[in-house]
Parts: structure tokens; C-alpha cells; sequence
């Protein structure tokens, strides 16, 4: 299990200090040591709240990911809810790929997490600008990686396609690809996953709620951070309705869905509070049948 970063940083509403610290305890004593952040989360909110609780733990016990790929500056003009964060500081982010931005993006994201290296470092989102990332990020990381300043390189995407390019064409030894390997979308099943398997690349999936649909299709009808479809949503109450029939809920299949590749090392949970960190770890608990997920094989609408 891998606790993602945006949830106690204020993703879609705010979260405070005192509850974003009782969650990160929560996770660390239900047994979760790998912690995902970026300083797109919260506009470096995430990784400030994730190194001062990580600073009494000592430093073998848990490993961190983080990523490049925006910088952050200070911006008195910055409205609250930007890029979907709540009670955030005031900043805002600039997309740079650059070797000299990658360089500066870790340097201060280890000033804010308050360690001297991480153990994963993550190109965030380059979509749209894949000639750079390609080009000066890659080389960038390859050489914080020979500086022991990370141990691991990688991308984080939402897109397979972006994924894939890197694993074809670059030495990265993780991919952390969000809302693509779920019941609703398996799009990262036909090529991206055994791509990875054969280069030996670590998966990481996130995003296993479709943003929400999957955890409850009637009351958080959101798919990839936006209104789900009606369809979306008939399909996840359908596949509700299937788990209904083996009392399971459809949050527990959803969670545990990717871990049964032998691909995927490992899913990032989105949870944010105590509450939903301890029900996450539950849902992960739950037993689910073979034959639930013989009827749920051939559900997804991707």
C-alpha cells in the first residue's frame, strides 16, 4: 500500500493541519510506510505536511516519492480551490522540464519534505510537452539518480500512451499511471503492463476510484475529476449491484483489482482523513471471491 499525497493537501476541500497530521499517523500505524506526494498537491502543501510528520520516523523505515515537472512561486493573487486544492499556500505552478527545473523542483521539494534524498523521482504530467521531458528531464534525473539524490526514475500519467513512450524509449524503472488499470478502465492491460513486465519497470497504480464513481457511483458520480457520464455511472452501479450479490462492496473489488496483475507492485490510495485511510486499509482487507471477479472480468468500458 501506498499513501498518495493530494487528499490530506486539500484536494477538493480543505483539509487542516491537525487532521492532516491524525491521518498521516493513522496511515503509519495501520502499517503503510511508502508515501507518494508532488509539489503539484496543495501547491507543495502535501510535501511540507508529509516531512514534518515524517521527521520523528526514522528516515529506513518508509520510502518517498515525488515528482517534476512545476515549479512553484509564491503568488499573493492565487485563488483558493486553484487546480482543484482547497486552503493551500499561496502559489502557483509553472510547467518546467528543463534539466535546470527538474534540478530546482528537487531541491526544494527536499527542502520541504526535510530529507536529503528521496526514493523515487517522478516526471509529472508531461503530456504536453514531451520533447523536453524526453530530451533534458530524463538526463536530468539520470544524473540526480548518480548523485544520490534519488534511487529510482520514473514518470507519474494519467495517459498510456505518454507511459509507454517512456518505457520504450528511455532506462525508467517505475511508472505510476492513475485511472487506467481500474474496473472501469483497463486500458493499461493490453500493452503498457507486459511492456513493463518484460524491462523489469515498478507499477504503481493510482486513481483506482476513477475519482470517485467507483467508491460510490450514486453520491460521488465523478470519473477522472469530472462528471461522470450516465453511462459511467449505470456501468458502476451495475458492477455494484454484482458485488452486492457476494456481499462485497464495490469499493473493496476496486481497490484490489490491480494488485492481481503480477505487473502492478503496488496501488496508491487516494485517502486524505483518518476515516477514509482506516476504510481504505479495510476494504484491502475484505476477502473477494474468484467467482466476483470472473463476473466483473469482462465489465469495463475501456
Amino acid at each position: 500500500m501506498v499513501l498518495g499525497g493530494a487528499g490530506y493537501a486539500g484536494l477538493y476541500r480543505a483539509v487542516d493541519e491537525a487532521s492532516a497530521a491524525t491521518a498521516l499517523g493513522t496511515a503509519w500505524d495501520l502499517g503503510i510506510r511508502e508515501f507518494d506526494t508532488a509539489p503539484h498537491y496543495g501547491g507543495g502543501l502535501s510535501e511540507e505536511r508529509l516531512g514534518r510528520f515524517l521527521r520523528t520516523r526514522p528516515r529506513a523505515e518508509f520510502t518517498v516519492s515525488t515528482k517534476v515537472g512545476r515549479l512553484l512561486y509564491d503568488d499573493p493573487d492565487a485563488p483558493d480551490g486553484a487546480e482543484g486544492f482547497y486552503g493551500a499556500p499561496k502559489r502557483s505552478r509553472r510547467r518546467d522540464y528543463s534539466a535546470a527545473g527538474v534540478r530546482r523542483s528537487l531541491l526544494e521539494s527536499l527542502d520541504r519534505l526535510g530529507v536529503d534524498r528521496v526514493d523515487t523521482l517522478l516526471i509529472h504530467d508531461p503530456d504536453e510537452h514531451m520533447a523536453q521531458a524526453l530530451d533534458e528531464a530524463v538526463p536530468a534525473l539520470e544524473r540526480l539518480r548518480s548523485e544520490g539524490l534519488t534511487t529510482g526514475i520514473g514518470v507519474g500519467v494519467n495517459d498510456v500512451g505518454v507511459a509507454l513512450r517512456f518505457v520504450r524509449d528511455t532506462d525508467i524503472d517505475h511508472v505510476l499511471i492513475a485511472g487506467r488499470y481500474t474496473l472501469l478502465d483497463r486500458r493499461a492491460e493490453t500493452e503498457l503492463l507486459p511492456a513493463c513486465a518484460r524491462r523489469g519497470v515498478r507499477v504503481l497504480v493510482a486513481g483506482v476510484l476513477n475519482s470517485g464513481v467507483l467508491a460510490d457511483p450514486l453520491r460521488q458520480a465523478t470519473f477522472d475529476y469530472r462528471a461522470a457520464a450516465p453511462a459511467v455511472v449505470a456501468r458502476a452501479r451495475a458492477m455494484e449491484w454484482t458485488c452486492a450479490k457476494y456481499g462485497v462492496p464495490l469499493r473493496a473489488a476496486a481497490m484490489q483489482f490491480p494488485a492481481r496483475h503480477p505487473a502492478v507492485a503496488g496501488v496508491v490510495l487516494g485517502s486524505g482523513t483518518r476515516a477514509e485511510i482506516a476504510d481504505s486499509v479495510a476494504m484491502l482487507n475484505i476477502e473477494v471471491p474468484e467467482e466476483l471477479w470472473a463476473e466483473l472480468a469482462d465489465r469495463a468500458l475501456w
